[in-house]
């Protein structure tokens, strides 16, 4: 699943290839024991998330807007509640119990109200009345997304797959693998009361081993990347165990958290944010983990005469374009996903120190900066690790038998009388008409396909 349709890195010879598994596979099977000691029993932890409603699939086939009633004076400045929808609609109900009958619901009003229109395929609940249970409500919930969302999947996947080939195949691979480890590791770790700190830590390390060694193959290019992401997030995990304690981060930053510890109080929220930043950490170290690794190789294939600080200083030039992109990635990536806060600050009238300093916005800067400095960590660690590897490759490999001869070099100082040298009567003619091969010269050439393109 790890090949590709580019070319492959040269096989690392054994003496290499049985250090790194004497490195790697201990620190795999720790990551599986951890997992193993780790992992959830005894089901799903229950919680007080109050009674299930109903939900059902429908399709609207009428829409009827009234004018809404007039309503007494609000003082000013008092926020609206809705924009003033009023009317009916009718809705087919396609599955359930009461599948094929029409039912009418009031048009969706308030905040984040879905708006409706004949055609659209919306998800109803049925709200039955505590004092009379015969009688019941219904009202239109959301929109039903289910199959514009699996095409979206589809062109995604088929995107994927026709750009990147088997790669892309074995990239989809490992995204279902994360994702199955997050549903059933991280998160039923985490509620189940485990240190969230440490279920992200092994759960990362598992999800880096399946991930790259799934995508980019069994190779030493691959599992220097994984060295160096592993290194990395470790170093990831004290940084922001101490950038939180420094700033006595609590984890209750942001409304989701709030609502979370009131469903399930045993829950660290102060793990559950360091938790965090681990796992938003590992999707950009082990790009530019792999980046690096990479381009030791490829520099290396470029030019063996470069020693391993050659390579080191080659590819650390690389890794800084890379950093100073992605940093600029990371934020925006955090600003993008904290838009309504961001906006929410703009309208608030405190000093900007305090509003930089309070704890929901503390905690984006304290994530943001963390996961920086273990992004930058990991292009010293990694190149690092991959120019000691290859350097040593390159020494120890002994070249095939069919491989061709080195080229000569030439030498500079016949090369510079040469050119300054003065030209001579018929030097207007054909370099190949005025030096003659000597006779001996002819006889060597029998093979007609073969090139008579002067060597250095």
């Amino acid at each position: 699943m790890g090949s590709d349709h580019t070319r492959p890195a040269p096989s690392a010879p054994p003496r290499v290839r049985r250090i790194l598994v004497v490195t790697v596979v201990p620190l795999f099977v720790a990551t599986v024991l951890a997992a193993v000691l780790l992992w959830p029993r005894g089901g799903a932890p229950q919680t007080d998330g109050g009674a299930d409603v109903p939900r059902y699939s429908g399709t609207v086939t009428r829409v009827v807007n009234e004018p809404c009633p007039s309503v007494p004076s609000v003082p000013e400045g008092t926020p609206r509640v809705g924009d003033g929808r009023c009317g009916t609609v009718d809705v087919r109900v396609d599955d359930g119990p009461t599948a094929g009958q029409q039912v009418r619901t009031p048009v969706p009003d308030g905040p984040g109200a879905p708006r409706v229109e004949v055609g659209d395929e919306v998800i109803l609940v049925e709200l039955t009345d505590p004092t009379d249970p015969t009688t019941s409500n219904w009202n239109i919930a959301e929109h039903q997304r289910g199959t514009p969302m699996i095409w979206l999947a589809v062109v995604f996947a088929a995107a994927i797959v026709a750009f990147g080939r088997w790669r892309g195949l074995a990239a989809l691979a490992g995204l279902a693998a994360s994702f199955a480890i997050l549903l059933t590791f991280v998160l039923p770790g985490i509620g189940a009361g485990r240190s969230p700190l440490l279920v992200a830590v092994v759960g990362a390390a598992l999800i880096m081993f399946v991930v790259l060694y799934l995508t980019h193959g069994v190779t030493a290019q691959t599992s220097v990347a994984v060295l160096g992401t592993l290194g990395s997030l470790v170093l990831t995990g004290v940084l922001a165990t101490i950038a939180t304690a420094a700033t006595h981060l609590t984890g209750f930053g942001s409304e989701d958290a709030t609502t979370l510890s009131m469903f399930q109080g045993d829950v660290d929220l102060h793990g559950l944010l360091l938790a965090g930043i681990i796992i938003g950490s590992l999707g950009v170290l082990d790009d530019v983990t792999v980046t690096q690794a990479a381009t030791v190789t490829e520099l290396a294939n470029a030019n063996p005469g470069l020693t391993r600080l050659q390579l080191y200083r080659a590819a650390t030039r690389v890794g800084r374009a890379h950093i100073a992109s992605t940093v600029n990635t990371i934020v925006l990536a955090y600003a993008g996903a904290s838009l309504p806060l961001l906006l929410l600050l703009t309208a608030d009238a405190r000093p900007i120190g305090q509003i930089l300093t309070s704890e929901f916005l503390a905690q984006e800067i304290v994530r943001s900066a963390v996961a920086t400095l273990g992004l930058i960590a990991a292009v010293p660690l990694t190149t690092g690790l991959a120019a000691v590897v290859t350097a040593a490759g390159r020494t120890d490999a002994v070249p095939p038998a069919d491989a061709p001869a080195a080229r000569p070099q030439p030498d500079r100082s016949e090369a510079l009388a040469a050119l300054s040298s003065p030209r001579t009567a018929g030097s207007n003619e054909p370099a190949r008409q005025r030096a003659a091969p000597p006779p001996e010269a002819t006889d060597r050439w029998p093979e007609s396909n073969r090139s008579t393109d002067t060597a250095w």
